[in-house]
């Protein structure tokens, strides 16, 4: 099997990806605020684990536990001088487990920091740090970097210059679309695609949010905007977070993101997969629900973007961290 994401979604219908990495780790003793990062080297056996019950669930891919390395969310935890070894243990890890028949690929999360004016970011040390972190995960073997939960399109750009310098590995992007369907910096899904797609991406879509009814709309205006020779991304969070017996749970139930599967499937969406909630029973149901029901017509956007409730003040949570 070729490790070229473009020739697996050449091949099929659509590509299952995986799901949650922090959401299952949180169940095996993460501690909130803590970063997942760490355990690359500390709890190396858990990550591979979890790589493990992904791949069992059924996804063809999965996504290296590297949402937060570069040196600017490194620095939180006083670990920025561990951006090499970190990342690349995530990717050897991701990499033995999947072998030569899954395909891996490398999150690439925010700075965490605001550009100029706004901030004191720069275009030039943002890309600086991206590629920092990109030449470690190349080394660690993935396939493409999935550059991801971005709401600011400068440092997007930024994260595709930085991976650029230092990899000619493909890059997908997503960006979330959880203020008014609209990212935090005012992004509409369609200037997402357009300006991505402009700048040499061919596989754009949306993660995190506030669930499959947002992704639903928002994959609703891409897809009837959807430029020649691009791919279509989704992975919705499992519904909304709420806090039960003082955790955070999600009340997207396999069942209900077996439905949001079977939707993006019927708008052609190539890549599903999920976020924030999500385990790997979410993932088998979703795969099951693919292979076995048929695929419905696609109705067209109007029928496809109901508006979603809006999620509480800062529930919003990076995949790699929920």
């Amino acid at each position: 099997m070729s490790r070229n994401i473009y020739d697996l979604l050449d091949s099929s219908r659509f590509v299952l990806g995986d799901g949650a990495m922090g959401t299952v780790l949180q169940d095996r003793g993460l501690t909130g605020g803590a970063p997942p990062e760490l355990w690359n080297a500390e709890h190396p056996e858990i990550i591979r684990q979890v790589y493990q019950e992904y791949v069992d669930a059924g996804s063809q891919v999965i996504i290296a536990n590297t949402f937060g390395g570069t040196s600017y969310r490194l620095k939180l935890h006083h670990a920025e001088d561990r951006v090499a070894e970190l990342n690349r243990a995530a990717a050897v890890l991701a990499r033995e487990v999947a072998g030569e028949d899954i395909l891996v690929g490398a999150s690439v999360g925010p700075t965490g920091e605001l550009f100029e004016p706004m901030g004191s970011l720069t275009h030039d040390d943002a890309a600086a740090a991206f590629a920092a972190q990109a030449a470690a995960l190349a080394e660690g073997g993935v396939d493409f970097f999935l550059i991801e939960t971005m709401s600011d399109l400068n440092e997007v750009l930024a994260a595709i210059d930085g991976i650029r310098s230092a990899s000619s590995l493909p890059i997908a992007v997503t960006m979330t679309f959880d203020t008014k369907f609209r990212t935090m910096m005012g992004v509409t899904p369609v200037q997402a695609l357009t300006t991505l797609s402009q700048a040499g991406i061919k596989i754009i879509g949306a993660n995190c949010g506030n669930g499959p009814g947002e992704i639903r709309r928002v994959m609703g205006e891409m897809v009837a905007a959807r430029p020649e020779g691009v791919y279509l991304i989704a992975q919705s969070n499992a519904g909304l977070p709420k806090w039960v017996d003082g955790n955070v749970a999600y009340d997207g139930t396999p069942e209900v993101m077996s439905e949001y599967a079977l939707d993006m499937a019927a708008m052609g969406v190539n890549y599903i997969g999920a976020c924030c909630g999500s385990t790997p029973a979410h993932i088998q149901a979703m795969g099951e629900t693919l292979r076995t029901r048929p695929i419905p017509e696609y109705a067209g956007p109007a029928a496809a973007g109901d508006a979603a409730p809006a999620a509480p003040q800062g529930s919003r949570r990076p995949r790699s961290a929920a």
